[in-house]
């Protein structure tokens, strides 16, 4: 079996995808370069969920299975390059949500301990200036509110961060992996030019057959006289002129018996009638 791009490492976590064409991996209404296109969503949905069932520890690895035979000899290494380079800008992104997760968490945090200690101020004047039921259930109240507040920040710095943390690391991981493509030696050496990247749809050139079929579907097919039969110019008109009338005859037939009734634009045809 034909193959390219990058060589797999024995023990490596291999992620396999089968795919008949490389243009349905991206996304097909991206107008980006080949290198920046994103992944279609699917197949990167597909890619991510089969790293997270492999070992945390084990190198990762892609083998894309193409059907279709081998076209041009770089494009294993073209397309291992474009999907590093979106697992690379996936990572980036998910390391900026993380530092603008950490940046509201602070500011969160200052608020939140701003706000925890007014209300434990609030509470002990309360109870500086009564000591009855209603105050001591504003008290409680004001401390209640205080801690509340702190709930925010708290979540940032003990929960939202480690996901975020772990798809980086993940993502990280499938930006260095090596992508290798194992093609379909049974298919025609020529099926890789319909495909994409390989060739811009542009410079596809349409297939003998097909062109032949749109010419004839354009061209009407003419009639070709036998070359046993030669008439003179005088016979080939006759012929022309007795096959239009017949097509005409046959196009407008002829037109009904002439009715009884007479013409009323006829004024002796009233003279012309019986008389009761």
């Amino acid at each position: 079996m034909t193959a390219a791009g990058d060589s797999i490492a024995t023990g490596s976590g291999v992620i396999e995808v089968r795919v008949a064409e490389l243009r349905q991996l991206f996304n097909a209404i991206d107008p980006s370069p080949f290198r920046d296109r994103d992944l279609d969503p699917r197949a990167e949905e597909f890619i991510v969920d089969w790293a997270r069932d492999l070992p945390r520890d084990a190198p990762l690895a892609l083998r894309v299975h193409l059907d279709r035979a081998a076209g041009q000899a770089n494009e294993g290494e073209q397309l291992g390059q474009a999907i590093h380079q979106y697992f690379k800008a996936r990572a980036d992104g998910s390391r900026r949500r993380l530092r603008e997760l950490f940046r509201r968490g602070r500011i969160s945090l200052v608020i939140a301990v701003v706000f925890l200690g007014a209300t434990l101020t609030l509470s002990d004047l309360v109870a500086d200036v009564s000591d009855s039921g209603f105050a001591a259930v504003l008290r409680e109240g004001f401390i209640i509110g205080g801690w509340v507040a702190m709930w925010r920040p708290l979540e940032v710095f003990l929960y939202d961060w480690w996901p975020i943390r772990s798809e980086g690391r993940l993502l990280d991981r499938l930006s260095e992996m090596p992508v290798r493509i194992e093609y379909n030696d049974r298919m025609s050496d020529q099926a890789w030019r319909s495909d994409w990247p390989a060739v811009p749809a542009s410079s596809v050139a349409p297939s003998p057959p097909l062109q032949q079929e749109r010419t004839s579907a354009r061209t009407p097919a003419m009639p070709v006289d036998d070359i046993d039969h030669q008439h003179t110019p005088e016979e080939e008109r006759t012929i022309r002129e007795a096959a239009l009338d017949e097509t005409i005859e046959a196009s407008f037939p002829a037109s009904d018996p002439p009715s009884s009734t007479p013409n009323p634009d006829d004024h002796e045809a009233v003279d012309r009638s019986p008389r009761e």
